[in-house]
């Protein structure tokens, strides 16, 4: 019997003159394809800087719901008339080249896997494959220099060894999980940038400034005591004073010296009111520093932007001496999970919740309790089946909570922790009041990690007296990068890491708008994965496969984890060769 998985690996197939293909025309599913079908496009022959490759499998992700839901008015599509100009889903996609432009000849041949990194900037504009670039829900389709020579050169990276191609369009999720736990905020001034200084009146404690002073080009200082005064007129910078101001005079001030750009840096010494502290942290500009220094508790929790922390990577910082700079660089601005510590996951059952649980429990020195919530009890289910053995086998506990049959988190951290809290929260899910709560349940040194992104403007309670008092940190992540995929990809061959296990129902191309629906829905806890070269194959949950294909479910591996040996059977089931 022909193997055709060894034929479709080889890639040396003929390629059509057209091809099967999603096309978006417009917001809301109804206008994915043709009348609920995939469409056939012309494929056309590479020019010099491209190349024509095989689209082998695409992960739906939430990200693409954003997408369908907003159309061409989504940021990363700059308004585009998609009834003229159509894009594609599918950000998440391993390929295989099929042919090589003259110019691309010796750095790229026939049969080369690729995973693609998606978020791509072009002379410093953000595009996107899957977005600005249509995407990876087409059987075949050409690739140029808006993929192959960006801001950071190709956003391909070589895939080799015994890697599946679910396995490799996943890195890209994986990838962004990874770079959650890298550190992407700013911890020191920005050099030739606009730092302000806001005192409190009657503070007349002697400052020092160790480190950062150096880097600003202006300073501006607000009713600051004279310790301070001095070291910024003695910097040699240009100094402004501007004293006396309410928190209702803050944006004024801003839009005066910054243009409405917001302060790259802003200090606070002896923070106290929670409504000053509001105020100014609205000013913060994109990936500037809010570092506060003082002693007492503020007087409630401020209002802070959750939205800007995920997207605009908004660094709080703080310690409790009378040295500044000491609440600047990485000592006190950790990003990975902490050691041997109790980490909590909050929704953590849908597919990239399951991957920051998977992580922590591969993780060789991370944390030694791990808590994931979960509302949904079909999910929570899933969260057992995948993971509780996983757990034990690596020396690790890990508790699954219902906080809506079981009761407050809060009350539940801390149970498990003796009234400690946790030492890291994390949380997957895009619900302000959660993001609330998660800030709660922190022990001294916390960190909290806002994986899921609400709009910037969302505004929630943090206790920010726990930054300068205790240490806490709140950080976020949004995308990933060509060195975190690659991460995870070494992670994959080295075996550190199992994107596989995130896979939960595959599908072949005609199947691609149901799979939508499905992410759409929650219908899967993790991971819907497409195989456009496939035909006939409906979208199918890893738990239906033994009911309508045995011979592929047989070859999944212990608790029904997909494998590069049910891929094999998949693809010699369903591929025309």
């Amino acid at each position: 019997m022909v193997d055709k998985f060894e034929l479709y690996r080889k890639a040396e197939e003929q390629v059509p003159e057209l091809t099967w293909a999603w096309q978006m025309y417009g917001a809301g599913v109804e206008n994915i394809g043709r009348d609920g079908r995939p469409e056939q496009v012309p494929v056309g022959e590479p020019g010099p800087d491209q190349l024509l490759v095989r689209v082998d499998a695409v992960g739906m992700c939430f990200s693409d719901v954003k997408l369908i839901k907003q159309g061409g008015a989504h940021p990363k599509l700059y308004n585009r008339d998609l009834k003229k100009e159509p894009t594609r889903l599918g950000h998440e996609a391993a390929l295989t080249v099929m042919k090589v432009g003259e110019n691309l000849r010796g750095k790229y041949h026939p049969g080369q896997r690729l995973a693609l990194q998606p978020d791509i900037y072009q002379n410093g504009r953000s595009t996107a494959y899957g977005y600005t670039i249509p995407g990876g829900l087409i059987q075949y389709h050409l690739i140029g220099p808006e993929v192959l020579d960006a801001d950071d050169g190709a956003y391909v990276i070589p895939v080799e060894g015994e890697i599946g191609y679910a396995e490799a369009a996943l890195t890209e999720p994986w990838a962004c999980v990874e770079a959650a736990y890298t550190q992407r905020r700013r911890l020191y001034p920005l050099t030739g940038g606009t730092m302000w200084i806001l005192g409190n009146p009657g503070d007349e404690r002697a400052y020092t400034f160790s480190q950062g002073l150096e880097a600003p080009a202006r300073i501006v200082l607000t009713d600051v005591p004279a310790s301070v005064a001095a070291l910024a007129r003695e910097s040699g910078k240009e100094v402004i004073v501007r004293d006396g101001l309410k928190p209702g005079d803050y944006p004024a001030l801003s839009e005066e010296l910054t243009g409405g750009q917001g302060f790259d840096d802003i200090v606070v010494l002896d923070p106290h009111s929670a409504e000053a502290i509001t105020a100014a942290a609205r000013l913060i500009a994109f990936r500037g520093t809010f570092n506060l220094v003082g002693t007492r508790p503020l007087d409630g929790a401020p209002q802070i932007d959750a939205g800007r922390i995920h997207y605009h990577y908004t660094a709080y910082l703080g310690n409790a001496s009378t040295d500044i700079g000491a609440s600047y660089g990485e000592a006190r601005n950790r990003a990975e999970l902490r050691p041997g510590g109790v980490a909590v996951f909050v929704g953590a059952g849908g597919p990239m919740g399951q991957m920051h649980v998977q992580r922590a429990i591969e993780q060789e020195n991370g944390p030694r309790l791990l808590l994931a919530t979960e509302v949904n009890p079909e999910r929570l289910q899933a969260l057992r089946e995948s993971f509780c053995g996983l757990a034990e086998r690596r020396g690790k506990q890990l508790v699954l909570f219902n906080p809506a049959e079981e009761g407050p988190l809060p009350e539940k951290v801390r149970e498990l922790t003796g009234g400690r809290g946790a030492d890291d929260v994390i949380v997957c899910v895009p619900v302000a009041g959660l993001m609330a709560e998660a800030g709660t349940v922190l022990a001294p040194d916390g960190m909290l990690v806002f994986f899921a992104g609400v709009p910037n403007g969302t505004m929630i309670p943090l206790d920010l007296s726990n930054v300068y008092l205790h240490n806490a940190q709140f950080t976020g992540t949004s995308g990933s990068t060509l060195l975190d995929q690659q991460l995870v990809l070494d992670k994959a061959l080295r075996r550190e890491l199992s994107p596989n296990r995130s896979v939960a129902a595959v599908g072949g191309l005609e199947a691609a708008r149901d799979g939508v629906q499905a992410m759409m829905e929650g219908r899967y806890a993790g991971k819907v994965v497409i195989f456009p070269n496939l035909h006939g194959l409906p979208l199918t949950g890893l738990n239906e496969l033994a009911e309508r294909y045995p011979d592929v479910a047989e070859k999944l591996g212990e608790g029904g984890v997909w494998t590069l040996e049910a891929e094999r059977a998949l693809i010699n089931k369903f591929w025309k060769a």
